[in-house]
Order: structure tokens, then sequence, then C-alpha cells
């Protein structure tokens, strides 16, 4: 059975989550967010009621150091269950 790492499938997920919310925060800088939420939003048939605030910098690096963390979480502890489960 396959063994994942804890320690660096937390590390890959953390990175994963923390870069995808890094990109966000690049799209807000650029004014280029809103029309990429609104595309999505009808894309899912939704109409869009998101609007997206002004580019804080202090907030795009909280944005990244939280998921961040919140991925490395996520992606540890998945790998502790996964190797109890199958062992």
């Amino acid at each position: 059975m396959l063994h994942f790492d804890p320690h660096k499938t937390g590390l890959v997920c953390g990175v994963l989550l923390g870069t995808w919310h890094l990109i966000w925060a690049v799209f807000v800088l650029f004014g280029l967010a809103q029309p990429l939420i609104n595309f999505i939003f009808v894309l899912h048939m939704l109409r869009p009621l998101f609007m997206v605030d002004n580019f804080s910098f202090v907030l795009a690096v909280s944005l990244a150091l939280v998921t961040s963390i919140m991925g490395y979480l996520l992606g540890y502890f998945s790998a502790v269950i996964w190797n109890r489960l199958y062992k």
C-alpha cells in the first residue's frame, strides 16, 4: 500500500493552496478578479452577487498565509488518516 509522509503531503497542499490564493490576490491587484468571478458565477448559472474590493497588501499576505497553514493541516491530517486506514 502507498504510504504518505504527513509533513511532505502537508507542505505540498499548503504550497498549492497558498499559491492559488496568492494568484487570486494578483488578479485583484491588476483589476482582473471581478471579471473572473463574474465569469465563474455565470458558468455555474448563478447571478454574480459579490463585488471585489480594492487590493490590500496586508490582506493579500494574510490570505496566502492562512490558506497555506490550512492547506498544510489538511494535507498533514489527510496523510495521517490515509496511513492509518491503509496499514
